[in-house]
């Protein structure tokens, strides 16, 4: 490279995955196929993604064929988190199909004899003067798309996308209405058997004795798999290996295991662990004055579980010497990783291929149970295996995610204006995820007679954080200390669940400042108006309080209204939330008002989706849901003992998008978790008169706040 040359920095996914034909080739018959690396975990990504390949490539939407992630073939994007597909994988995409439709329109011009740019594209067919024409199809012999992006071509202008903006049906969405096979569950491979895993309820409990003779007689027995701890089963059908684990199960004892903390007193023993500290964020004011007084508040999360409807699923097969998964992960190159060192393979003889699950919502079981197919289909004779967790198995074994406690305190002048922030939390990593270490984090690794070490989780570094994701409050004060104490001792399994820390953090940011606006006095969104700079963190906010209509609304008895705020990890989307409660026997969200900035929107109705999908699950989190344990297990193993919200419960959820069409996509999928909590706990204090810093708003934690206040 000379002196005047400038590197080209290639955008999102592209830079480690440049070569176009990682990302897309033309099939014969008329079809383009894309190879995304990142998956369908209900967000809608395939519908995105379509969408951009169809206005780069001027094709119809029919001709993408959108081919499943897999080891063997896609670019490797990592895991799909963070509400980063788009900006990852979609401006990958977008660049790499701008340059594809180039390098044909340069084949083109030389095959009609006309310059470049005197042709049109139209659903893939490239049209000249005269009338002269060929397609993209005809000319696959004359272009390679084996060639690497050179980041000199730029994607459409955004005002020349036809189907940008637009809110075309989800491509997903037929097979499951008509209840067409496409989930990993309804997967069959030839002469698959099926396999389950007998786990005691005491986590790291040792097997001291197992009677087999009754599973080995069982209709249906085909074999028994025991190393160290690890005890799995085969049957040949999904019956026969039911009663078959139900019979080693009752013929097996455990003894030992790790206790767990005391549920009662769990933010207690949160702040007294050992812990690595860190300042997460620091600011002095220049000529900060003396305070004349502090307010000091102290909010919590529990454990929550990522309550898949579905349970999770893996499929396996050895052949060859390797092994073939099929799985519903997140990650399937980090996937791969893991189970390459468990088996000791090199990488190339591990194949991952992604199936669609039942939702996802960070790091839950689909990677433990993908070991569990893989160590049970060592023992098949070369014949696949299927592995289907129980309810029981998902909501006690899967990794939660982590319980938080935060202290916020602010330091006012004799006017009540703060002169300082100060916000300080404690809780265990937000990760744990596979294949981002020398130790496997999957949940069989630390049961084999070799066992790995258990993984204690970790943070993601910031920008985007883990347990302190959003903790550096969106407003603007003069001085401000942020400090995250990271658990180093893990007990209960935690690992990724939606929105990391950020839920707490804003959880507890929005409803200290609602208890900042009573103390002086203050309209709860004039006083975050007046702490916040961000003209695009104002629209939102405005928006959402004037949609709500909440100064205008009649007041009924028992009725509240709240607001919230944040833009996610501080540099994604924006999201306000305004939040109407009625306070019956229990807390009834009567409805949401949402408005959200995500940048350009490639697809209306899909922001609207991820928003409205975020909103209940977080209604739930903050209504209902905290996982239940004694000290020797989890005990809210089924949905009586972790309910989740009903349909019944469902609020009435309006979302707006505030356009930006000339600013950068972002992801929506975890927008409108904290601050849908923080809306609703300041509503509850509205029509209360009390508040709740402890979540779940339950009617015990409310009468328990009822005794403190």
């Amino acid at each position: 490279m000379s002196a005047t040359t400038k590197a080209v920095t290639l955008p999102g996914s592209l830079a480690a995955n440049p070569l176009l034909a990682q990302w897309l080739r033309f099939e014969p018959g008329g079809a383009v196929e894309v190879s995304p690396g990142k998956v369908e975990i209900g967000q809608g990504i395939l519908t995105v993604l379509t969408q951009i390949v169809v206005d780069e490539l001027d094709v119809a939407p029919a001709r993408v064929r959108l081919k499943a992630a897999s080891t063997a073939a896609s670019p490797n994007e990592g895991v799909t988190s963070g509400s980063l597909s788009v900006q990852h994988c979609g401006i990958a995409l977008r660049h790499a199909c701008a340059e594809a439709r180039a390098l044909f329109l340069t084949a083109a011009a030389d095959k009609l004899g006309v310059a470049a740019d005197a042709l049109t594209i139209e659903d893939g067919i490239i049209v000249g003067p005269d009338n002269a024409r060929t397609s993209y199809w005809e000319l696959t012999d004359q272009v390679s798309l084996d060639v690497p992006a050179t980041g000199e071509v730029m994607p459409k202008p955004t005002s020349t996308r036809r189907h940008t903006g637009n809110s075309l049906a989800r491509v997903d969405i037929p097979d499951k209405v008509f209840g067409r096979p496409r989930y990993i569950h309804d997967l069959k491979l030839p002469q698959m058997l099926h396999g389950r895993v007998l786990r005691p309820q005491a986590r790291a409990a040792s097997l001291v004795a197992l009677d087999e003779e009754a599973a080995r007689a069982s209709p249906g027995f085909a074999a028994i798999v025991r190393d160290g701890n690890f005890v799995g089963v085969l049957a040949e059908t999904e019956e026969a290996v039911e009663r078959c684990l139900a019979l080693l199960r009752s013929r097996a004892e455990w003894r030992g295991g790790e206790e767990l903390p005391d549920e009662a007193t769990l933010t207690d023993w949160l702040k007294s662990q050992p812990v690595e500290s860190k300042t997460v964020d620091s600011r002095r004011a220049p000529s900060a004055g003396s305070p004349a007084s502090r307010v000091n508040r102290r909010y919590s999360r529990p454990f929550l579980a990522h309550g898949s409807i579905a349970p999770s699923c893996a499929l396996a097969q050895w052949a060859n010497g390797g092994v073939h998964v099929w799985t519903h992960s997140q990650g399937i190159y980090n996937l791969r990783t893991d189970l390459a060192t468990v088996f000791k393979l090199p990488p190339e003889e591990v194949v991952v291929e992604h199936a669609e699950g039942a939702g996802c919502y960070g790091h839950n079981g689909a990677d433990d149970v993908a070991l569990d197919a893989a160590l049970l289909a060592r023992a098949a004779d070369g014949r696949p295996v299927r592995v289907q967790w129980t309810r029981e198995d998902e909501l006690a074994r899967a990794p939660f995610g982590a319980a938080m406690a935060v202290e916020i305190e602010a330091e006012l002048d004799e006017e009540g204006e703060v002169l300082r922030w100060r916000h300080e939390l404690w809780s265990n990593g937000h990760t744990a995820r596979p294949g981002r270490g020398s130790t496997p984090a999957l949940l069989a690794a630390s049961e084999l007679a070799e066992p790995f070490p258990r993984v204690v989780s970790t943070d993601p570094p910031l920008p985007a954080g883990g347990s302190h994701r959003n903790a550096i409050p969106i407003y603007d004060f003069p001085a401000q200390d942020i400090v995250s104490h990271r658990l180093l001792v893990m007990p209960v399994r935690v690992s990724a669940l939606r929105s990391l820390g950020a839920f707490a953090n804003v959880f507890a940011i929005e409803s200290f400042m609602d208890e900042l606006a009573a103390e002086r006095g203050e309209d709860p969104v004039a006083f975050r108006l007046r702490h916040l700079r961000d003209p695009r963190a104002r629209a939102v906010l405005e928006a959402a309080a004037a949609r709500a209509g909440r100064d205008s609304r009649r007041r009924d008895e028992g009725t509240g209204y709240g607001v919230a705020l944040a833009r996610y990890k501080n540099m994604g989307a924006y999201c306000a939330v305004a939040a109407e409660v009625e306070g019956e026997e229990d807390i009834h969200v009567r409805r949401l008002v949402l408005a959200v900035d995500v940048g350009e929107v490639i697809n209306p109705d899909g922001v609207k989706n991820q928003i409205e999908g975020g909103a209940i699950q977080a209604t739930s989190w903050t209504l209902k849901e905290a996982v239940r344990f004694d000290r020797t297990r989890i005990t809210s193993d089924n949905w009586e003992n972790y309910p989740i919200l009903k349909f019944s419960e469902v609020p009435a959820v309006e979302v707006e998008i505030v356009p930006r069409p000339e600013a950068p996509p972002v992801g929506a999928g975890e927008a409108a978790q904290g601050p849908v909590a923080g809306a609703i706990a300041n509503a509850v204090f509205d029509a209360l008169g009390v508040r709740v810093r402890h979540l779940p708003i339950t009617r015990d934690n409310i009468i328990a706040a009822m005794e403190l206040s």
